[in-house]
């Protein structure tokens, strides 16, 4: 390789002399200035030997050997697709084999109503995940058998705040109030621990730092979130930041601050990389987890915000304890406001793009449709709590209600027990369910058009109910269960176990 010249890059002095001469650069152009700038930057890096003559070659051929191990997203996403599709053509094979041939088909009319058959099955998988299309889970739900119950799959200390699978449901995370976030696998139970850094680290993260260094920071969790990708968890609690992870890493990389209250709830939209916070300060934020930026604030609620949620539109579902619900339409910033017939909400998710679920603190659960400002239907009573039933005595007298108290076993009992502290949707499909501290988890059926919902099986589950999470396949049933509510200390359940409970729900074969 022949080194290049660089006679013509140094101009003469008796040329530079001459063109000075009466001319002066404050006069020139900004674009001329630019202009100049850059051509000087360009002389600069030739004059690097090193890069001339490949002295650098050494190590650049050992990033691009590390970089070959990692395999990126565009790849990973290459690969699934291609094994998905593997898949899809396996399924129509077999189905293909069951049916009957017609007689004098060729090899060629086989392969069309092959590749006819998996363009049918990949639309429709298109279109249940868009949620234009319900997928009818419900009416395939098995009676479950007596070894079908609860079984905890990860103990905390803490009661569990929040729970989240990823998207192809093999990993779950799980955080309780004592700040531990574990992240482990559905399959095995085998779990890893996401260790907090330390103060200076924080702050190197762009986190806050605290007004008294000599008080601590609080690590108590309220939320977990996890992007589509499986690349980003983000968690919020009590110290009012949002705190971005790697999941591959399970390092802390990123600590967003603009809240001035506890981050109460999160949710990234569906195969992206935006992350939506609600908080106590009212607030949402819109934040992007790959530019590690704060986008927008979006304002309305008059009260503290308790849940959020989002699908693939730029649409988010709010509730907060003003006792209203919100359908927030990012692009157009506008809101729709749905208000609570009788109590306050505590909770709620979108079932499509159009309708949702709620649930609140007088243990009514209630659908709504964004056609209607009033609920379309309401289930009053869903979790009844033993408080609230009149209590039969040995001498055959009937206890009048209590409103706190204890109970037989001398358990410290309150009408929080009846509260509908968490409901989830299995995505794209009417199997809805529903959790509070009264001892069970309610599985629903889902009507079309939000015009009614009815029970079908309840799940013996001892402790309060703080999260709730589906799995896509609808196999499984999680739940983050605590002695304790997620957001105070109104109710307590000595006898409940602090950890994450899996239950399977068995499904007829499609037809």
């Amino acid at each position: 390789m022949k080194p290049r010249n660089r006679k013509s890059n140094v101009p003469s002095t008796k040329k530079n002399k001459k063109k000075n001469q009466g001319h002066d650069d404050f006069f020139e152009s900004a674009a001329k200035r630019r202009r100049k700038a850059a051509l000087d930057e360009a002389i600069e890096s030739d004059d690097s030997d090193e890069d001339v003559f490949g002295g650098g070659g050494e190590r650049e051929n050992a990033e691009d050997a590390d970089e070959e191990v990692e395999e990126t997203a565009d790849e990973k996403r290459v690969r699934l697709a291609t094994e998905h599709l593997e898949r899809i053509r396996a399924i129509a094979k077999k189905i293909e084999e069951e049916e009957e041939e017609e007689e004098g088909e060729g090899d060629d009319g086989r392969e069309r109503k092959r590749d006819s058959l998996v363009a049918e099955i990949l639309q429709k998988d298109q279109l249940e995940e868009s949620g234009r299309v319900r997928r009818l889970l419900s009416s395939r739900v098995v009676e479950p058998q007596p070894e079908d119950r609860f079984q905890v799959l990860i103990k905390h200390l803490q009661p569990v705040t929040a729970v989240c699978l990823s998207e192809d449901e093999s990993r779950g995370f799980s955080a309780s109030k004592d700040g531990l976030i574990m992240h482990w696998d559905v399959e095995t139970g085998k779990k890893e621990k996401y260790l907090w850094p330390s103060e200076e680290v924080l702050i190197s993260h762009y986190a806050k730092a605290r007004e008294k260094p000599s008080e601590k920071r609080s690590k108590h969790v309220l939320t977990l979130a996890v992007s589509s990708d499986g690349r980003y968890l983000a968690s919020g609690g009590l110290d009012r930041h949002v705190h971005l992870w790697d999941v591959r890493s399970k390092e802390h990389i990123q600590a967003f601050h603009g809240h001035r209250g506890p981050v109460s709830c999160l949710t990234f939209r569906q195969g992206t990389s935006q992350l939506f916070s609600g908080s106590f300060d009212r607030t949402i934020k819109l934040w992007n987890a790959d530019d590690r930026t704060h986008i927008d604030n979006l304002f309305g609620h008059q009260s503290e915000i308790l849940t959020i949620d989002c699908l693939r539109k730029e649409r988010l579902l709010t509730a907060g304890r003003d006792r209203t619900m919100r359908l927030w339409k990012v692009p157009e910033e506008s809101q729709l406001i749905f208000r609570a017939p009788a109590a306050s909400l505590e909770c709620s998710c979108f079932i499509n793009d159009s309708e949702f679920m709620s649930g609140s603190d007088d243990g009514s659960i209630e659908l709504w449709s964004m056609m209607r400002k009033k609920p379309t239907h309401i289930v009053k009573n869903a979790h009844p709590s033993t408080i609230n039933q009149d209590i039969p005595l040995e001498n055959g007298i009937k206890e009048a209600p209590q409103e706190n108290g204890k109970d037989k076993n001398g358990l410290t009992c309150s009408t929080a027990q009846s509260w509908v502290s968490s409901v989830a949707v299995c995505r794209g499909s009417d199997l809805a369910a529903s959790g509070a501290g009264n001892g069970t988890v309610r599985l629903w059926a889902l009507e079309p058009e939000s015009r009614g919902i009815h029970p079908l099986h309840n799940f013996p589950l001892d402790g309060f109910v703080n999260a709730l999470a589906f799995a896509k396949s609808g196999r499984f049933l999680l739940a983050g269960v605590g002695q304790e509510p997620r957001l105070g200390r109104w109710g307590r359940n000595r006898t409940a176990r602090n950890g994450v409970a899996i239950h399977p729900i068995r499904l007829k074969e499609e037809k």
